[in-house]
């Protein structure tokens, strides 16, 4: 049917006796929108850490989610900050301390002086700190990472 405006809002079908609407309100053909799906914050931890993964891409695990990728980049910025809840499955690391004696004393009553090293493996690589490593150093170190 045409409007005194020249705009088409119904076809008339005779072959099946009905009319079909293909103009929405503002005049232009509409298409069906999908709806947007809620995740849960397990379910967006669960896809952040499948990104982690070592060769894991972003789009791909989006995609197979049906999310958008820069959603899941977001979402990756909220799990490193500790925004998306904690993680049952994620492991706690082994923490190794050895004790060391001293290599060199400088008097009697000097404190003692003794090296070593403290490394922390990364995803993105390896923290290595030479030099004197004590608890309250391996405990500011550990208190950094974990934010």
């Amino acid at each position: 049917m045409v409007e005194e405006d020249g705009s088409v809002d119904t076809v008339d079908c005779a072959h099946t006796g009905g009319s079909v609407d293909t103009l929405s309100q503002n005049g232009l053909a509409s298409t069906p929108k999908k709806k947007q799906r809620r995740r849960t914050i397990k379910e967006r931890r669960d896809i952040v850490e499948e990104t982690l993964v070592p060769g894991a891409s972003v789009a791909r695990v989006a995609r197979r989610h049906e999310v958008n990728a820069n959603q899941v980049f977001y979402w990756r910025k909220l799990y490193r900050e500790g925004r998306l809840g904690i993680s049952l499955a994620t492991p706690l690391l082994p923490v190794k301390i050895k004790t060391e004696r001293p290599t060199k004393t400088l008097n009697d009553d000097s404190a003692v002086l003794s090296s070593g090293t403290m490394e922390v493996k990364l995803l993105r690589g390896t923290l290595r700190i030479a030099g004197s490593v004590d608890g309250l150093a391996l405990r500011a170190v550990l208190e950094c990472l974990a934010g």
